[in-house]
């Protein structure tokens, strides 16, 4: 999402960096730049303004152009300005009598459905509560269908509605329901609507008004950038929102709604969804998002995504063959990593995370893509399990076979095999040299900057 926005940050900054010294005139040219950078991202003019115009009144003084390394002063600066535009993170309120009731809200298509899908599985998983969820939208019977199956994919209880009843008296008898069957918490999806709609407002206030919930969340579609901003602060007037969920921020958005919102609305944003399946939802940490726009990277999140989605028995298989020098690493095992990576969001998501990525260009990113793992891994599976354990089996008509059972070609196999036997290679490599901290010090002052060791 936020990939133009960090490059021209980035040259931005870097070209400070580089200046014998920092002086009034090229901190203010150089701001300039990043005014352009943010009305590229669709962050809205308002909000541009006024953060050009913390960071200079800032970088101005004494706090930059007296420090004795005024490059990283004036990127602490930015950081800490792009935190304070984004406010501070906000958990969900779930200290009320239960059932905790939480009311979506937005436009239709903005993925109000799928995000209450993805809320009570983290609710589930993460924070281990008994969750419900109701459909109240009566004007898209499918909505009602296709909350019911999300449902049973993300284990939460469903409560069932009809287009015939009013959405107050669904939601009363969801609440009385929930308590009965002791969940903890009940979400309740709502048909999109339009701010200037007055009978579909009237309705969505009256339904606020009768259930009282303790979380009003608004689903905002961010790729509609800086107009997401301003379609929240609408709602926000008609109805007391306690929060914004982005959603898409993995498709063409440019940042400006997740940069606009809090400033514009007051409101701060909870979470963002980043694809279609049910785990795709994060809460939405402004200190890690502005580290990952001045590109230093966000270690801590693809800390935590390793910590809940690698399985451990097989991580410590790796690592014991590692120890070994890669003795008994088979095909099997590289399957198991690739799938493990897929797990984590592909290899785009963890660069996104990884420090001096930023320095990368975006046209050059783009050209890192799951394609070619997904192939591998589909290569893999057309062996037979002894060709998996023993690739050196694998060989003439074999590799016609295994080309042909997974829908690729003879060239395709070839340089999976050679891709496996380099890693077997980088494995012995890495058992001489102590370990990948080992590799890593090896390879001190070759790697960009922010991934130092």
């Amino acid at each position: 999402m936020f990939d133009n926005l960090t490059e021209r940050l980035g040259k931005t900054l870097k070209n400070l960096q580089g200046q014998g010294r920092l002086t009034e005139k090229n901190i203010k040219e150089s701001l300039r730049d990043v005014r352009m950078a943010f009305l590229e991202a669709d962050v809205a003019l308002p909000v541009a303004k006024a953060f050009i115009e913390r960071v200079q009144e800032r970088a101005i003084g004494q706090e930059v152009i007296g420090s004795l390394t005024p490059g990283q002063a004036l990127i602490r600066v930015v950081r800490d300005e792009l935190i304070a535009l984004m406010g501070e993170s906000e958990e969900l309120n779930l200290r009320a009598v239960p059932p905790v009731v939480i009311l979506m809200a937005g436009l239709q298509g903005a993925g109000k459905t799928t995000t209450v899908a993805k809320l009570a599985r983290w609710l589930n998983e993460r924070q281990k509560k008994k969750v419900m969820v109701v459909s109240c939208d009566i004007y898209r019977p499918a909505a009602i269908q296709q909350l019911e199956r999300l449902a049973n994919d993300v284990d939460a209880l469903f409560f069932p509605s009809d287009v015939s009843q009013k959405p107050v008296d669904i939601a009363q008898a969801a609440i009385a329901q929930a308590r009965k069957q002791g969940a903890e918490v009940l979400l309740i999806d709502t048909a999109g609507r339009l701010h200037v709609d007055e009978q579909m407002m009237g309705e969505i206030k009256a339904l606020h008004a009768a259930v009282k919930p303790t979380e009003t969340l608004f689903v905002v579609d961010s790729m509609t950038g800086q107009d997401a901003a301003n379609t929240a602060k609408a709602f926000n007037d008609a109805l007391p929102l306690t929060g914004v969920v982005l959603t898409k921020t993995d498709g063409d958005a440019r940042g400006g709604a997740a940069l606009s919102v809090r400033y514009i609305t007051g409101k701060p944003i909870k979470f963002i969804g980043a694809g279609e399946k049910t785990a795709a939802l994060e809460p939405f940490y402004p200190d890690r998002i502005a580290s990952r726009i001045i590109g230093q990277g966000d270690v801590l999140s693809l800390i935590e995504e390793v910590e809940r989605k690698v399985d451990k028995d097989q991580a410590e298989k790796l690592v014991s063959k590692l120890k070994k020098g890669g003795k008994g690493f088979d095909l099997e095992d590289f399957r198991d990593q690739l799938v493990q990576m897929r797990n984590m969001g592909g290899i785009a998501s963890m660069m996104d995370k990884l420090p001096g990525m930023g320095q990368i260009p975006v046209n050059v990113k783009s050209q890192v893509n799951d394609k070619e793992f997904i192939r591998m891994e589909a290569i893999i599976n057309s062996m037979t399990p002894q060709e998996r354990r023993f690739p050196l089996l694998v060989k003439g008509s074999r590799k016609d076979r295994i080309a042909k059972g997974s829908g690729t070609q003879i060239q395709d196999v070839n340089r999976l095999l050679k891709q496996f036997t380099q890693m077997q290679k980088m494995m012995k490599t890495l058992a001489k040299k102590g370990g990948m901290m080992g590799m890593l010090k090896g390879l001190k002052g070759k790697l960009p900057p922010g991934m130092q060791f």
